[in-house]
């Protein structure tokens, strides 16, 4: 079984400035700012949220904190689902320096939910923040294609049971692809982050009905994010 924490969203009237788990908002540096920027378009990512890695569900790692960011705005940028395509990027404070362009800002593009507001005909993007309750639970065990081929093909009962054991959003456990799967590199990685975006309160494009993936080097040196979709 492996360790897992299952996410319940809390909206935040005010600004969270602790180095806590959060979505939204501005990022809570541990150092000194490393907004990244996008590949192809040279502008600040969109940040989605920041992860503690401090509570030992990681060990080893000399990080502290890791920062979510992918690019998303009005021009439309294809290859954010790539963990190395320049288009997202998880920053590890403290860390190794980044390997994409950053830039010292303090603020930038953060996540958004769209609402109604008075004299608009549609609905308007309104910046968004949002705490975490965290409930300890525990995945089974990561079972890819092969294991599963082994699994009796006329129980269906037993990779339902399975996926809905490992479904939703959460910090750490077992990752549950919603395609073939995909880790991001060789060698191991631990998942650090789930993120179901047709289960959030706010808007997050991970393409239909995706799911985004952030994972951790089994040496704790190196974070990666990328997401698949239906």
């Amino acid at each position: 079984m492996v360790k897992r924490e299952s996410i319940e969203f809390v909206e935040s009237r005010k600004a969270l400035s602790g180095l806590v788990t959060k979505f939204g908002g501005q990022p809570v540096w541990v150092g000194a700012p490393q907004w990244p920027l996008s590949k192809s378009t040279g502008k600040p990512m969109r940040f989605i949220g920041q992860i503690a890695l401090g509570s030992g569900m990681f060990n080893p790692t000399n990080a502290q904190m890791a920062y979510l960011f992918m690019t998303d705005g009005e021009e439309h940028v294809d290859g954010t689902w790539e963990p190395d395509g320049g288009e997202n990027a998880v920053i590890l404070q403290p860390g190794q320096a980044p390997t994409i362009k950053t830039e010292p800002l303090t603020e930038g593009p953060t996540l958004y939910r769209m609402v109604k507001k008075l004299f608009h005909k549609m609905l308007v993007p309104q910046a968004c923040e949002f705490a975490v309750k965290l409930t300890a639970e525990e995945d089974p065990d990561f079972a890819d294609e092969a294991e599963r081929a082994k699994w009796d093909k006329n129980d269906d009962a037993k990779w339902e049971a399975y996926a809905s054991a490992l479904d939703g959003n959460k910090i750490g456990g077992s990752p549950l692809f919603i395609q073939s799967t995909e880790f991001p590199g060789p060698g191991k990685w631990r998942l650090v982050l789930q993120l179901d975006a047709t289960k959030v309160p706010f808007y997050v494009n991970f393409g239909d009905a995706g799911v985004g993936y952030l994972f951790l080097s089994e040496d704790g040196q190196v974070a990666k994010f990328l997401w698949q979709c239906a």
